[in-house]
């Protein structure tokens, strides 16, 4: 029986929130008829195949290339080669001076900017009206099917707080007289939300959005939600557990439940949760629901749909046209000779790693966007993230790839209840002057639990060394095989991981760590900040 006691405790919602939730509720209802029927998800891609098709057709490059409407996939294949980012260069060059249909039809006004995990150049992404309305629709979807799976709307009945990139969006000098602007992609995404969004959903409000300094943003953004009804709060889970750290520093609470009593969701995606998730966790509290996705600056790729071992569901009727690669036979440098090694959704087998190529409505067409996936499932179409085709470590002919290596820590670090904050991989090669005979693996580990021993580290070695064995058949290989010592670990200071990305301008946002290279760049900065 409801006493007074327990209405006055509970919290109150406006009746437009009400409107709100159940609008989403008509939505997940849509949203669920669409993921019972599993096999419509290659007919949708048949379709936008043939959507995205037409379109190109008229454009600079699709007159280029040989694009045709009514190109079949064999036609597509044989005309339209695969290409990375700086082969579309010129034609994005174009599209920022004011050029219409370039890549896409129309004029480009927007583009995010990203650098990715990698080193490189600075890449300008296009984020054309449709594509605004392609990530729109799948950040809606994508909640839905979280709703759908939880059995109930109820997330919708509060705010969501998104923690993301600066709003403020810079103007491309080199375009004008054209006005073109850039930023980071959340940024313009938020920008460009629904009204009903950001009048009843959005948080942090538009003039926290758009801090840029990172430091300031958290402590604004904790200021500004401490007392709101947050339903759900959505970031990269290095970047949540700041925010978690900066709210129990203003309000005194351990948990972000604490703080938000009706907090349900949390949304979490850009980087393997791996290592992160018993402290990410802890700092939430009992219980709120994770929910993964896998959205990129080129398109929203998949959202979960069940439990977290079942993979994400791939959003294959949002207007992105996806081909993949196997990674066997991937070869950066004859991208132009690979057109017919790739396959659809129809084509694509469980426990083979692809990498992933995307024809999107930026006209960003066969698209190698550096991911690697592997299929969970085929009906319904569900995969995970494996890491990137510039992240592997393969110095020794091991072909280790990012997944194997942060699984592989997450097992040794849940057996032996250790905190990581941040890790990196590296080859160190043969050096005659050191004793170095054989080439072996380096890790950089720094941990939030006090730093072990020396003798801690060689077993934390051992471990590891055993745990991707056990995941990758070469590594296994060429460890018994004499090819390749046993790893090291290095035990880097508290700090080092957050220094190395403050000195480079990715502190914060939706910025990542790269997991591993196959050379030492990255290791031998970390060794000279190293104390």
């Amino acid at each position: 029986m409801r006493t007074a006691a327990t209405v006055a405790q509970r919290p109150r919602t406006p009746w437009l929130q009400h409107a709100v939730a159940l609008g989403a509720a008509v939505q997940t209802a849509r949203v669920a008829r669409r993921l019972r029927a599993v096999e419509s998800a290659i007919a949708a891609q048949d379709r936008t195949r043939r959507a995205l098709v037409a379109r190109l057709a008229g454009t600079t490059f699709g007159r280029e290339t040989g694009v045709l409407r009514g190109l079949t996939y064999a036609g597509w294949q044989a005309r339209v080669a695969p290409r990375a980012y700086e082969d579309f260069v010129p034609w994005i060059e174009r599209m920022k001076r004011g050029e219409a249909d370039v890549l896409w039809p129309g004029r480009c006004a927007h583009y995010a900017v990203s650098s990715g995990t990698t080193a490189g150049r600075t890449k300008y992404l296009p984020v054309t009206r449709d594509m605004l309305a392609h990530f729109r629709r799948t950040g809606l979807d994508s909640l839905c099917y979280y709703a759908r799976r939880t059995g109930g709307a109820r997330v919708f009945r509060g705010r969501h707080l998104f923690l993301g990139g600066s709003t403020v969006l810079a103007p491309i000098e080199e375009a004008r007289p054209f006005r073109a602007w850039g930023g980071d992609l959340s940024g313009i995404a938020a920008l460009n939300l629904p009204g009903w969004v950001e009048r009843h959903l959005y948080e942090p409000g538009r003039d926290i959005a758009q801090l840029a300094d990172w430091p300031a943003k958290l402590r604004a953004i904790a200021a500004r939600t401490a007392q709101r009804d947050i339903t759900l709060v959505a970031g990269i889970p290095s970047w949540l557990l700041v925010l978690a750290e900066e709210l129990a520093a203003q309000t005194g609470k351990p948990t972000l439940r604490a703080i938000w009593p009706r907090l349900e969701c949390l949304v979490h995606g850009g980087v393997p949760l791996g290592p992160f998730a018993s402290e990410l966790r802890t700092a939430v509290g009992e219980g709120v629901n994770f929910h993964e996705v896998y959205p990129a600056s080129e398109g929203f790729i998949a959202a979960q749909d069940d439990e977290p071992a079942a993979g994400l569901r791939l959003m294959a009727d949002a207007g992105i046209f996806y081909e993949f690669l196997p990674l066997a036979r991937f070869d950066e440098t004859r991208l132009a000779e690979l057109g017919r090694e790739t396959v659809p959704l129809a084509g694509v087998e469980t426990g083979v790693d692809y990498v992933l190529l995307m024809t999107t409505p930026a006209g960003l067409c066969r698209y190698v966007i550096g991911d690697v996936v592997r299929f969970i499932s085929t009906s319904p179409a569900r995969l995970v993230y494996a890491g990137r085709t510039r992240l592997q470590l393969s110095a020794f002919g091991e072909h280790v790839i990012e997944k194997e290596l942060t699984d592989a820590l997450t097992a040794v670090a849940v057996e032996r209840g250790l905190t990581v904050a941040n890790f990196h991989v590296a080859p160190r090669f043969i050096d005659t002057r050191s004793g170095e005979k054989r080439g072996r693996h380096e890790w950089w580990i720094e941990l939030k639990s006090p730093m072990p021993r020396a003798a801690d580290a060689a077993a934390l070695a051992i471990a590891l060394d055993g745990q991707l064995q056990r995941r990758n058949d070469d590594y296994e290989a060429k460890r018994k095989g004499g090819g390749l010592e046993a790893p090291t670990v290095r035990l880097a200071a508290p700090g080092t991981f957050e220094r190395w990305l403050r000195e480079r301008g990715k502190w914060g946002g939706q910025n990542k760590m790269p997991r591993c290279r196959s050379d030492r760049v990255i290791a031998d900065e970390l060794e000279w900040l190293h104390p």
